[in-house]
Formats: structure tokens, sequence, C-alpha cells
């Protein structure tokens, strides 16, 4: 399967199974249209029609070249992975995301977790809860060596002696077991004050910082309690945060979510930049249609055009440099086939906990019943739910197979299918739109750096 687009003054190819990526001419561009596997050898009579626009020199050269990439198996190339998708078993937890706290203290408009609850009451973890997940973890990983917790919520900083109780903790146990712990933590930044920068800088690998871009687009959306501004409080503290993290080389990112409200969400990037801000991600909310700021799929166009448009500034090189993490694709090495089939791991090697102990399949599922898995006190996994999660990949996802974007996101998330299509195989199709929008702006930008560094 190939998939071809026209991006920054490129014609680009993308073969979906070997992941080879092509800069052709217009007349391969075109010629592709024309052809399928197996190539012959001997240049169909068809592409006659295309003497109108080339030379029968141009046309005959063009499709040798073609003929060779098929032959080494970096155009059209079979799916070698199909064969895998029947063996797919469960894999040993190696990532947690502790919702330390199912409270918080913005009431963002857009709050998956129903403003920090979740549906439920307000409370935090106790630290013997978090120590519990710790042990969990650590049984549950098997011979997995390196493992990861994020700290999350809710707000992660009303919790924060089990946040430090649990890290410590952590640490005084992972070398008797033979493990190494990367914790990372989300926090909106409200209750940052120096104690606790120091403290994330030294134990947290990655640090993220919710943040949506321009002071109007993040107070109208993520506003406090009291209904006041959130941008002036955090905005110099995640300064700090980072500047820090930058002279300890440690990694972070400033997190943005853009909803129908600033469907010009490429200046709030470009505004986060200005701050000093490089590492950088704008997620799309996900929410019913019916609330006035979500996204549908009208509004992809206005969408798309504000995709093309961040490309082309992280194109040009006389624009500050950043990293936006949906323009981020390694197409040298990528992830190993079992993450190529069903991504991010929900209910096998990756599973939430919340406050009391239940385990869940991740932290969007957190608080649908159906969905409970065990609890950490136990030690106990529903083994249903982790066999169903681990036959759902993209060979079993309504309509994955015969995407070309399919080993690149994987079929998507399984939360955002179950809550608003209703079935963790059938893919939230608006994602899906904007997920291949994002990936070609992505190649292109490695296309448009390799092509730089050849001249």
């Amino acid at each position: 399967m190939i998939h071809k687009f026209r991006q920054l003054g490129y014609n680009i190819v993308l073969d979906t199974e070997s992941n080879a990526v092509h800069v052709v001419d217009d007349c391969a561009y075109e010629m592709l249209d024309l052809i399928s596997a197996p190539m012959n050898e001997n240049m169909p009579e068809v592409f006659i029609m295309m003497l109108n626009d080339f030379s029968e020199e141009q046309v005959r050269e063009t499709y040798s070249e073609l003929y060779e990439l098929w032959q080494k198996g970096a155009l059209f190339c079979s799916d070698d992975y199909r064969r895998f998708s029947d063996t797919m078993v469960k894999s040993p937890v190696k990532s947690m995301c502790l919702n330390v706290a199912h409270d918080c203290n913005l009431r963002c408009g857009y709050c998956f977790a129903q403003t920090g609850d979740f549906g439920g009451e307000r409370c935090v973890m106790s630290p013997e809860t978090g120590k519990a997940a710790i042990d969990f973890l650590i049984k549950s990983s098997e011979n997995r060596e390196n493992l990861e917790l994020d700290f999350f919520g809710g707000e992660p900083l009303m919790a924060w002696d089990t946040v430090v109780e649990t890290v410590k903790y952590a640490r005084s146990v992972e070398k008797q077991h033979g493990k190494h712990f990367r914790f990372t933590i989300t926090t909106n930044g409200i209750l940052l004050d120096d104690e606790k920068i120091k403290f994330i800088n030294s134990e947290m690998s990655n640090c993220v910082l919710s943040l949506d871009g321009r002071r109007e687009v993040n107070d109208k959306m993520r506003p406090t309690v009291n209904g006041g501004s959130s941008y002036d409080v955090i905005v110099p503290k995640f300064q700090k945060v980072v500047e820090e993290r930058r002279r300890a080389n440690k990694d972070y990112y400033v997190r943005a979510t853009f909803t129908k409200n600033n469907l010009d969400f490429a200046d709030d990037i470009i505004h986060l930049r200005s701050l000093g801000f490089t590492q950088l991600s704008a997620e799309p909310v996900v929410a019913d249609e019916k609330e006035p700021y979500a996204l549908t799929m009208d509004d992809l166009p206005k969408i798309f055009s504000e995709y093309d448009r961040l490309c082309e500034y992280m194109a040009d090189e006389n624009n500050p440099r950043f990293n936006f993490f949906h323009f981020m694709v390694d197409i040298d090495q990528g992830p190993c086939a079992i993450k190529r089939l069903r991504g991010c791991g929900c209910g096998n090697d990756y599973v939430a906990v919340e406050p009391h102990g239940d385990i869940y399949p991740c932290h969007q599922f957190v608080g649908i019943e159906n969905w409970k898995m065990g609890n950490v006190a136990d030690g106990t996994l529903n083994e249903d739910i982790r066999n169903y999660f681990a036959k759902t990949h993209i060979y079993s996802k309504n309509g994955c197979s015969g995407c070309w974007a399919k080993f690149y996101c994987s079929g998507g998330c399984n939360a955002n299918a179950f809550i608003y299509e209703g079935d963790c195989r059938t893919p939230h199709i608006i994602s899906c739109e904007m997920q291949k929008k994002r990936l070609e702006c992505a190649l292109a930008l490695v296309v448009n750096k390799s092509m730089k560094e050849y001249e």
C-alpha cells in the first residue's frame, strides 16, 4: 500500500508496509496512480496516456526506477505484520498511570475527568495505596527491568505527600527487585513552589505542563475554582521549571488543548515558543459534538490548514526552533512490531490506578465500572479484559487494516473509540482524520530536513 501527498513543495510517497519514504518528480507522482503490484518489467501500454505531459524517454526511465524500487521491497511492499496478529498475547505490565488526586484546583471546561473527580467523590490517594501500587507494578512486570509511572489526576500536586512517599518507596525497593523506575508528572502548575520544583526536577524523568497558549485562550477554558485567571499564576512557575530542566538536560512538554474556540491554534504554539518553551504539544479536544467547544467534521478543513501553517512555520529556518509532539516521527527505526499493531498497551503493559487502588485499562477508562480490572491491594487483574485488549489491534479494528497510517497511529485511542463510538474496535473517525494530516506534516518535515542536508 502506498500513500502519496504534496506538502512543503515536495511530492512525497510513503510505502506503508516497508516504511520507505520517497521524494519523486511529477512524472513518477502521476505514474503511481497507474501502477499496482506485482509490477511487470515491461511498461504497460496504458502509460501512453502520460505522453501528453511527459516525453517517452522520461516515462520509460521513471517506470524503470519505480520497478527497481518495487524489486528492492521499497514500493508496494507486502504486509509482513498481519501474520503476527493472531499470535498477539498479554504482556507484563511495565507502565502505570497513578491517579493520586481525584480533585483539581482548576475548572477546565473540556475536562474528560469531570473537573477532576471522574464522576465520583473528590478524594486523594493515600501514601499506603501509592506504595501498594508500586508493589503491584513490580510483581506484575515479571522480568521487565525498566518501569514507568505517571503521576496524574485531577491535579497530582494536591496529593503531594503521596507523590513524594511513593517515589521514595519505589527508589528504596527498586534495586532489590532488579528494577528501575522512570517517573513522570502532569500538572497544571497552580501549586508549584520551590520545594516541589526541586523534587520534580530531581526525580521526574519527564514533566508535562498544562497550558493552552495565549492568555485569553487559556483562561477561557482553564479558570481557577473561583473563576479567576490561571495564566498569570502558572506561566512564571513553568518557566522556572523548564529553565532548570533545560540546564539538567531533562525532558518536559508544555501541553495545550485546542477547541472550537481557538481553531487558530498555531498562534498558541507560536506564543508558547515566545515564552521560552521549546517542547510543545497541542492536543485536539475530544468531546461530545453537542458541546459548544467540541470539534466536528466541519472543522477539519480549518484544522488541516492550521497544521499546514504550523508545518510551514517550522520548516522556515528563520523562525525559532522547537519540537512539536505530533510532528515528530522516526522513519529509520520506529516502534517494535507489537507497538505498531496495538499502540499504547492499554489494558496490557499499561494500566491506571485510581485513589482507592482500583485498576483500569487506562486513565480515560477510570470511573467506567464495567472496565474495572482489579485492585492493587489484592493484586488481581481481570484476565478477560487483558485478553480483549491483547487482541485489539489494527487487524481487529474496523477500517484500520486498509489505512495507510495504520503503523503510525496503531488504531488510535481505545478509550476515545469506546466513549464516542461505543466500541474499542471502531476508531474515533475525526481523530483518525487529524492523525493522518499530522503524519503528512511530520513526514514532510523529515523530508525537508533531509533535502536541505543533501543540498
